[in-house]
This record gives structure tokens, C-alpha cells and sequence, in this order.
């Protein structure tokens, strides 16, 4: 290795997706064309059909290396640019796409694009960001893919990714002290240590309605949305979910499709996006005069990852007229301000929290004129305590809404009960045709990609049975009876309420920095221990507990999947206090590990 010199310092400053065993439907989403045909049976994860050749192949390639990466999203690239080419260690990536990007490999839905403001939302690599230049505040996924084109260019990424492999064995020996770990196509590869950087999206969620595999028209999961290849151009559009992605389908297809029907189970709290078109200038300008080091660095010391925090004020601590000029100047700055900026206790006290609701119900009430669908899509009583389920931000999704060739179903009170080769019914016996369906209807969050990746510890339990009545590590990061396996943008840690690349950064470096560790004090493995993740979890949920998140079923808790565990499965205390707690753990001879001497 080229250095052995820890990177503690650049802590404290601050889809491989597998799915082997979906149900028959999922894969009745491989053809579309510009006339609807019989959907057609897919049994991979959209990165390609695997052949009797493709195995023979796959079975040949043998690979030992010191670290094995899964997963060549951010935080794949991240580590494998920290360990390769920083500090000379062996590394290879298993990815079961056809190109790195992670969610945005496979993300080409219509209307796709990120939530979170370039270029917050890009990894604070100099080589990379001084050489890179944005459209616009919210790039779409094509532009994002461009990104990590360029991050390939500059680094060379790639070199040291396998594709069209996904993960589904991996197996530790106590003997070797090493992990072997199989693909689904035959490639087998053995590491030293293991870095699951597979995120939180992994496993798409399918209906089971009767019926799906019949359906005559064209049908795709958001996630294996074919690129350019759906026209809605005069057609009947279902959209099934208003989450981020079936807000973002619904209000580009609005634009296009004759007629389009949302079904909607729970309304969406969306916040305005505040787009708007960047120039190079700006952006070399702000490069040059320190603002992009400032803003890399302002946001590993916040709770979101963002270059902002809440305010330091209570609801109450303003009068009425304040308050509201507040909830104003947050609204107009756009983005996740009125959401992660906003008064302290909005996810804490609940008179609090339904002040927040009543200004977004004003603002967002005004904006749709028909008086049906907007009792659907904002009604004057909140279905949830505002900011318990993610907001998605929108451009102008209540307008396109609005118009009256768009139909809002609200599947709470009407449910679909059955697909049939010309539509969906619901529980009124109402036959909705359409020729095409998007399914919106998110993943299997953070578990369920883990629990098909057939994990073994050292007694040979799988981890999905570890975690069939709840998720247990230690500090989001490592797993009892799984040495040397290290987890990043997972469960009990601050993910899903963290911009991406700044928890990609925090959590990697402190990876890295135990590994160096490792290695100088002659460690051969570490694991959580029993207690630890006792510990951890405790911690979990009680801050959960004080907050408003247990009120409200959404997949930060699991309610969104039928008989999942229903538990808070994310951190919810901040990424910096977070990073505090990866800092006090590393001090303190790894504390919460068992740590075993070569």
C-alpha cells in the first residue's frame, strides 16, 4: 500500500438490487413500444437475461482481493477511489447493473431527477468537481449519469468494476478469515473485507393484485423503466403511488398522455423544487473564491448533510405574524428548506408540527381550483404529522394535476382489487383503462436488498433470519457474527434523512480509517458485538420515540411493505451527531467491537 496514515481528520471536519426470487409478475415488464404489447417475462434485475453461456462464463472468473465493494453508486466510487488509488490496496466492485451510478443507472423514468441541490449533491473529489459543470440546481437522472461518466473519466472506476453481477451468496470463513461471495451468474470472489454500499433502494416493491400478468398493455416498475422507449403521446397513462417517483412520472406524463389516473394511497406533502438553469461562470466563480471548500465542509456539521440546520428557535418563540413570515421566506428559498430548516420542534411537538402542516395546506390548497382533487391531494386535515414521510418536491405537479384530463383515485378509501388485460378496477367495480402502467411503488427499503444477498456470518445464520423480526447492528455500520463486513447508506444510520454524498463521505472515511487501523495495530478482524447492537438499537428508537415519526407508516419504518417489522429504521439524531458517535467509538479502541489479533 502506498500509506498507512489514518484519515480521522477528514471525519471530524465534518443497486445492487437482487431480486432471484420475484414473484411472476415482476418480470411482466420487459417490452414497450408505441403499441402496447403482451408483457413479457423478465427474471433478472434489468441489467440483462442470463444464458447457459452467461454462466459458463461467469462460472470461469475466479477474483481474490483485499476489499470486495458491492454496490458502484456513491458510495462504491467513493471507497473504491480512497482504497485504490489513495492508499494502493487491492479492490474490486461486484454491481449489478451495466454501469456505475447506483439508483441512477436504473432510474430513466419520465420526469426523473434528483432532491437535492448540485452541487451539495456530488462527492467532494477536487480532480472531479473542479472539472465538472451543471445545468441547472436539480439536475435529471441523464445529466446525473453524465456525472459519473466523469467520474469515470478522471478516476477510472470502472477498471475495477464487475458487472451484470448480482449478489447472492456471500459466505464467511473463520478459518481463512475471509469472505467468499457469489454472483448470480457463477463469478465467485474472495475478500478480506466486505463493503455492502448497496443503499437503501435495492429491492422494488410489487403489487400482488390478481390479474397483473394479464394485462395487455405496456407495464414497467419505475425502477426498470426502459430509457426513451415509453411514449406517452396520446395515450391512457395509470400512475400506481405518490411518492417521489410517482409525483415526478405524473407531472411529466401530464404533459403528453390523452388521459392520466393517479392512484393514490396517502397524499404527498410535496415542497416546491425552486428549479432553476446554471452557468458555467457562476460555478467556476464559486469554485475559485472558496465557496464549493466552504460548502463541503459546512455540510459534514449539520443534521442533514446540507449546508444548513434547524432553525434555533421554537414555534412559539415567534408571534403569529412572524412565524408566518418565516414559514414564507423557507417556502420561497425552495428545496428541503421547509422541511429540514425549519423551527426545532416541528418534528417534536405536535401543535407545533400542525402549524407547519396548516401554512403548507394554504399554500399548496390555493394552487388547485378543481374542489375534489383538492381534498384528495391537500386536505385541510393532515393524513400525517407534516415531515414524517419524506416530502417530494415538485415543479408544478398540482397544476398538471389540476387539469381535467388527469383523474386523482384515492385508493385509501377505493383500492384497486384486480388488473385486467384493458385496466385496473377498483372496489366501486369502476374499469379504469389504460394502455400503460407505472408502478410507483417504491422498494423494500434498506432490508430487503440485504436479506437476498444470501449473508452468512461466522455460525452460518443468514442475515435474514438475524433480521427477520427487526434490524440489528451497531452503529448502522457492522453486525454481530460478520467480521470484517462493513455496511454504508443502510439502516440505523442517518440515511434517509441525510444528503446522500455528504453520509457516502462520512461513513467511508471513518471505513477507511478502521481498516487503516486495523492493519498498523495488527488486527485481523473486527465485528459488533451482542450488546452493542442491543445498545444501538435502544438508541435508535428512543430518539425516534420523541419524535413524531411513530405516528405515521412510511418506509422509514417499514409500514409501506405488507408484514415487514414495523420499527424506525433509520437514525434519527443528525449526521453530526452522528459522526460523534463514529469518532468516540474509533478513540476508544473500537469500542462495541470485538477485535481480534493476528
Amino acid at each position: 500500500m502506498a500509506s498507512e496514515t489514518p484519515t480521522l481528520g477528514r471525519l471530524e471536519a465534518g443497486m445492487n438490487g437482487v431480486e432471484h426470487s420475484l414473484k411472476a409478475i415482476v418480470s411482466h415488464l420487459e417490452i414497450a413500444s408505441p403499441s402496447p404489447k403482451p408483457n413479457v417475462l423478465r427474471k433478472d434485475h434489468g441489467a440483462k437475461h442470463i444464458s447457459q453461456k452467461d454462466l459458463m462464463n461467469g462460472a470461469s472468473q475466479q477474483i481474490d482481493t483485499e476489499i470486495l465493494i458491492i454496490g458502484a453508486g456513491f458510495g462504491g466510487v467513493y471507497l473504491m477511489h480512497r482504497f485504490r488509488d489513495e492508499l494502493g490496496f487491492e479492490v474490486k466492485c461486484f454491481e449489478a447493473g451495466k454501469d456505475i451510478g447506483g439508483v441512477w443507472h436504473w432510474n430513466c423514468y419520465p420526469g426523473c431527477r434528483v432532491d437535492s441541490p448540485v452541487p451539495v449533491y456530488e462527492l467532494d473529489l477536487p480532480e472531479v468537481w473542479k472539472t465538472w459543470t451543471w445545468s441547472c440546481k436539480y439536475p435529471d437522472s441523464a445529466e446525473i449519469r453524465r456525472y459519473f461518466d466523469h467520474v469515470d473519466k478522471i478516476l477510472q472506476i470502472k477498471k475495477d468494476v464487475i458487472f451484470d453481477s448480482a449478489v447472492v451468496s456471500s459466505d464467511f470463513d473463520a478459518n481463512t478469515k475471509k469472505w467468499t461471495v457469489k454472483t448470480e451468474d457463477g463469478k465467485v470472489a474472495t475478500c478480506r473485507y466486505l463493503i455492502i454500499a448497496t443503499g437503501f433502494a435495492a429491492k422494488r416493491h410489487f403489487p400482488d393484485w390478481p390479474g397483473m400478468e394479464t394485462f395487455a398493455g405496456v407495464m414497467h416498475h419505475a425502477s426498470f423503466w426502459p430509457e426513451g422507449v415509453v411514449d406517452f403521446s396520446g395515450k391512457r397513462v395509470a400512475v400506481i403511488g405518490t411518492g417521489a417517483t410517482g409525483i415526478q412520472i405524473t407531472q411529466e406524463g401530464a404533459k403528453t398522455a390523452r388521459e392520466l389516473t393517479v392512484f393514490q394511497r396517502t397524499p404527498n406533502l410535496c415542497l416546491p423544487m425552486d428549479q432553476r438553469s446554471f452557468t458555467e461562470k457562476e460555478q467556476q466563480d464559486n469554485k475559485a473564491n472558496g465557496s464549493y471548500d466552504e460548502l463541503f465542509r459546512k455540510r459534514r456539521t449539520t443534521f442533514s448533510g446540507f449546508p444548513w440546520n434547524f432553525l434555533t428557535k421554537k414555534t412559539t418563540d415567534d408571534s403569529p405574524e412572524e412565524r408566518e413570515k418565516t414559514f414564507e421566506g423557507l417556502w420561497q428559498e425552495g428545496g428541503f428548506k421547509s422541511w429540514l430548516s425549519t423551527y426545532q420542534d416541528v418534528f417534536f411537538d405536535k401543535e407545533a408540527n400542525r402549524l407547519a402542516y396548516d401554512f403548507w395546506a394554504k399554500k399548496t390548497r390555493a394552487r388547485i381550483q378543481d374542489p375534489v382533487k383538492r381534498e384528495i391531494l391537500a386536505p385541510l386535515e393532515p393524513p400525517y404529522a407534516f415531515g414524517t414521510k419524506r416530502p417530494s418536491l415538485e415543479i408544478d405537479f398540482y397544476e398538471q394535476v389540476d387539469k381535467p384530463n388527469i383523474h386523482v383515485v384515492d385508493i385509501k378509501k377505493n383500492p384497486i382489487v384486480q388488473v385486467k388485460p384493458n385496466g385496473i378496477v377498483t372496489a366501486d367495480g369502476e374499469l379504469h383503462e389504460v394502455d400503460i402502467i407505472a408502478l410507483a411503488t417504491g422498494f423494500d427499503t434498506v432490508t430487503g436488498g440485504f436479506k437476498e444477498m444470501g449473508l452468512r456470518g461466522i455460525d452460518g445464520v443468514p442475515l435474514s433470519e438475524k433480521w427477520r423480526t427487526g434490524v440489528w447492528t451497531h452503529l448502522g455500520m457492522s453486525c454481530a457474527g460478520y467480521p470484517n463486513m462493513f455496511i454504508m447508506y443502510g439502516a440505523q444510520a442517518p440515511t434517509a434523512f441525510v444528503n446522500g454524498p455528504t453520509s457516502t463521505e462520512v461513513q467511508g472515511d471513518w471505513i477507511v480509517d478502521v481498516i487503516m487501523k486495523m492493519k498498523k495495530d495488527g488486527v485481523e478482524s473486527i465485528e459488533a458485538t451482542k450488546e452493542a447492537e442491543k445498545e444501538w438499537k435502544r438508541k435508535v428508537l428512543e430518539l425516534s420515540d420523541k419524535m413524531l415519526f411513530s405516528g405515521t407508516d412510511s418506509w422509514y419504518n417499514g409500514g409501506n411493505i405488507p408484514g415487514k417489522p414495523r420499527e424506525q429504521l433509520f437514525y434519527t439524531g443528525g449526521l453530526q451527531v452522528y459522526a460523534k458517535e463514529l469518532k468516540e467509538s474509533f478513540d476508544n479502541g473500537f469500542r462495541g467491537f470485538v477485535v481480534v489479533r493476528a
